[in-house]
């Protein structure tokens, strides 16, 4: 397994050379620029605004400025934030954990409800239970996140208030109340929003797709096999259906992680969370080229990483599937 994940590795690198390519000339050619604003100043002259492009590398051509941008990735050095004046590195530092922390307990929310649901509903099959989680789990998957946020917002915060203090239920913003930096409760308190907007739709899609497996799995000989011997019911369908029914979900799951990254770009810039989203979306909207691509290929090198792991994992589950 050591070789097959240095292997993986190794394939990476071109991808992500690929990745790194068609993401800088694509930023690049978009309309607009970093010097937009300071374009439309009637109080900056045109020498001045042609001091900040020769300053900034903006004249060269966009071969040279990706060759000097990609040496300087390559050194550890992501530049400089053109709208913030701050090392890129030191920004995505920053947020970088934050954005771990909503991505990884909603997808541990996901899974905690989602599997015992799509157990339960292939156990159950047509049953009123079934029908219920059917009818719900259809309209989680229809409501985009962005919509699924702003309706949080409106029932916990807006519309439904404590009737003994007056404040609403859950907050809407940052991760701490002000004065309560570092309580571990008001953190959670602050992530219970994010956490089912994002966490939701991923449950129902999990959840439908995994009683779906279960019941191809339920039918195989080794099931009857285990059943025929006298093996107890959770026997049957934890150790001996779920875990060849999972394997199919480790492989969506692998697949699903950049829509899950993506997501968390809509709810960390609804909910006002100091994450990774929330840094691209600033950067995007004054075109701050060094922390986009910092942003991006950050990103897609978390997303990487998390494909092989599951592929190890998948290898784990699955003792038939050999790597090395």
């Amino acid at each position: 397994m050591r070789t097959y994940a240095l292997r993986r590795i190794a394939q990476s690198i071109p991808i992500l050379f690929i990745i790194s390519v068609m993401l800088f000339f694509m930023v690049r050619s978009a309309p607009g620029g970093p010097l937009t604003a300071a374009r439309r100043n009637p109080n900056i002259s045109k020498e001045q605004i042609q001091a900040l492009e020769e300053k900034l590398g903006l004249n060269d051509p966009l071969p040279v400025q990706y060759g000097r941008w990609l040496h300087d990735m390559l050194s550890g050095n992501l530049g400089d934030s053109i709208k913030f004046h701050r090392p890129v590195n030191e920004m995505i530092a920053e947020r970088i954990p934050n954005t771990l922390l909503l991505v990884g307990i909603s997808f541990l929310v996901t899974l905690i409800a989602a599997i015992p649901i799509g157990v339960w509903s292939a156990r159950k099959p047509y049953s009123k239970f079934d029908y219920s989680m059917t009818t719900v789990t259809f309209i989680g998957q229809s409501i985009p996140v962005y919509w699924l946020g702003l309706g949080l917002i409106i029932i916990f915060y807006v519309t439904i208030k404590n009737p003994v203090t007056g404040n609403p239920f859950f907050p809407v913003g940052g991760m701490n109340t002000q004065g309560r930096s570092g309580d571990v409760l008001d953190l959670l308190w602050h992530l219970a929003l994010p956490v089912t907007a994002l966490s939701l739709g991923w449950i129902a899609w999990y959840s439908r797709f995994l009683r779906s497996s279960m019941l191809d799995v339920l039918h195989e000989d080794y099931v009857r096999t285990a059943r025929a011997k006298g093996a107890a019911d959770n026997v049957v369908y934890y150790k001996h259906a779920l875990r060849n029914a999972i394997l199919p979900l480790v492989t969506l799951i692998a697949l699903d992680l950049p829509s899950l990254f993506a997501g968390a770009l809509f709810v960390e810039t609804i909910f006002s969370w100091p994450g990774m989203g929330r840094l691209f979306w600033d950067a995007a909207k004054g075109r701050d080229y060094p922390v986009l691509l910092g942003v991006v290929m950050i990103t897609a090198v978390l997303i990487i990483v998390c494909n092989i792991l599951a592929d190890l994992a998948y290898g784990w589950l699955n003792p038939q599937v050999k790597y090395d």
